[in-house]
């Protein structure tokens, strides 16, 4: 009764290991070191909060402003008078809808894009495992140190002439889709993500005669929703405000998104007009950004990438 009967007992009395932290559970039970650390918890939360919130605020209050009152009480908080009107009025002087249209289309069509080389070329990465592909993926982290400035006048030239087929895309929003593709922060996200899975799954699926085809629509798709969502709001986002590149491809003035026009409408525009249609701009990516938060954090943290 005393040899390997009373082990599991003894394992079950054994404690858990506890997180280490910077202050004890005794130093948290001491009323000047609790209040201190909330006290600092606080400030540090409302300061973050303020100091995030003051351009939005001012954008708002700006929005809401006539040109004279901004001019001259530029940091009031309170506009005299609030002139609610401007948001409705810059919506149709400034024609937001239209270019609102053309800002989704080429959102949607660059995160659709982005989505497919991501997923596509991180499974290949991390599930294939080509003979070449410590080669791709060295190439991948060297295009991360090069400043996309640099490759402007080769991006252009390309999507000028298109290699093999002679044609070109600017223009048409292939000249803005076909680029955002080319993400190797992106892709990298998603083969450190897919790198997390066990391989087991793998060959277990292949001894049942599945292919890669297969492995990857049944087995590691429904598993990557995390970095789907952080993918697709990192594609979302940065589409959004791009601003050079659809200012160089997108000659026509039709076809260009919110991010172009309202620069280009700044000259003949009334300022007050400008900041509320910036302000109608900016409201879709921070709606999203706020639906959409916990899948990125959640997604961060599977790839690895934690502070």
């Amino acid at each position: 009764m005393t040899g390997p009967a009373l082990r599991p007992a003894a394992a079950r009395r054994t404690p858990a290991p506890r997180e280490r932290t910077i202050l004890s559970p005794f130093d948290w039970r001491r009323p000047r070191i609790f209040v201190g650390w909330r006290a600092m918890h606080v400030a540090l939360f409302v300061g973050l909060v303020g100091f995030g919130a003051i351009p939005i605020v001012w954008m708002v209050r700006a929005a809401i402003s006539s040109t004279t009152d901004l001019v001259q009480r530029p940091l009031s908080l309170i506009p005299e008078p609030a002139r609610w009107e401007n948001i409705p009025t810059a919506w149709n002087l400034l024609d937001i809808g239209h270019y609102l249209v053309n800002t989704v289309v080429l959102v949607g069509g660059s995160w659709i894009v982005q989505l497919v080389v991501s997923v596509t070329a991180g499974f290949a990465l991390a599930v294939i495992r080509p003979w070449y592909g410590r080669y791709v993926y060295g190439a991948f982290l060297v295009t991360l140190f090069v400043p996309g400035t640099v490759t402007l006048i080769a991006l252009y030239l390309t999507v000028l002439d298109m290699p093999l087929l002679g044609i070109s895309l600017v223009d048409t929003p292939w000249a803005v889709w076909l680029p955002a593709g080319a993400s190797a922060f992106t892709i990298l996200l998603v083969k450190q993500f897919f790198e997390e899975i066990p391989r087991d799954l793998f060959e277990a699926a292949q001894l049942d005669g599945a292919g890669w085809f297969s492995i990857f629509w049944r087995i590691v798709l429904p598993m990557s929703k995390p970095i789907l969502a952080v993918v697709s709001l990192l594609s979302i986002m940065a589409a959004w405000k791009e601003f050079l590149w659809p200012l160089i491809v997108l000659t026509d003035p039709t076809t260009q998104p919110l991010a172009v026009a309202l620069p280009r409408l700044a000259q003949a525009t009334d300022p007050a007009y400008l900041i509320a249609g910036m302000l109608i701009a900016s409201i879709p990516p921070i709606l999203i950004f706020l639906i959409f938060q916990r899948s990125i954090v959640s997604g961060i943290g599977f790839t690895g990438l934690k502070g």
